[in-house]
């Protein structure tokens, strides 16, 4: 578990919500990303977590 209490899990973890700074950076932790790539892939994708995860992947 991380010490970073900043790092809170978001509301729906089966969406990725762009429109709160705290999803975010806990997305962008849990997949090792940059917000950029993130929002790239929820374009690309949608908002659903899995989907978004394997995009990233490739």
């Amino acid at each position: 578990m991380s010490d970073d209490k900043n790092l809170r899990a978001p509301a729906d973890a089966q969406r990725v919500n762009l429109g709160e700074d705290y999803e975010v950076r806990y997305w962008t932790s849990k997949w090792n990303t940059t917000p950029e790539r993130l929002r790239a892939a929820v374009e690309k994708v949608g908002v659903m977590a899995d989907d978004v995860e394997q995009e990233l992947r490739r």
